[in-house]
């Protein structure tokens, strides 16, 4: 199977604050943004198209005139209590055992990366049912890298190597894996 996954585009919000699963909405680039991913993907023709559920994908899937199946396995990391915070005013005694082992440690009330990466490989096994030839997926960074790590079996903290700037395309064919 073609696998074409795209994180969102620009989320509107300052940089510095945590908002893994917070539903923000898009920057005001959004429409010269999703133009130029949807003119890069217009040559292909897809099985299906998957989102994350929250605005900041949702908008750029609904992009690509074809219906879209929404499913919460595609959401960014849940950070919890972190939530809208600003990454500086999480207190270090919460923050250093995350840091020092982000895979593993889940934030207050939220998830690990190795949760997150457990349900998006839930999710592939699902699809990789459905023998679809080709699928564009509209999600976060840390979905795409969970996914990247699986697919060529590298550490989840060796993860964060792959740089997945807003609105960047990766494809693989799972075939060849």
């Amino acid at each position: 199977m073609e696998v074409f996954l795209v994180r969102h585009t620009t989320p509107d919000i300052e940089k510095g604050i945590c908002y893994g699963q917070s539903d923000l909405d898009v920057a005001s680039t959004f429409v010269d943004e999703a133009e130029r991913i949807t003119s890069e993907l217009a040559s292909h023709t897809f099985d299906a198209i998957y989102s994350s559920p929250l605005i900041r994908c949702k908008k750029l899937a609904n992009q690509f005139q074809q219906p879209v199946i929404l499913d919460d396995r595609l959401k960014e990391l849940d950070f919890g209590d972190w939530e809208l915070k600003n990454w500086n005013a999480i207190p270090k005694a919460e923050s250093d055992p995350w840091m020092q082992d982000f895979v593993n440690v889940s934030t207050k009330n939220g998830e690990s990366y190795v949760e997150l990466q457990q349900r998006t490989i839930d999710f592939y096994k699902d699809i990789q049912q459905q023998k679809h030839q080709k699928v564009l997926i509209v999600t976060h960074a840390g979905v795409i890298r969970s996914l990247w790590s699986y697919w060529h079996q590298t550490p989840l903290t060796n993860s964060f190597d792959l740089k997945v700037a807003y609105g960047e395309i990766l494809h693989i064919n799972t075939k060849e894996l």
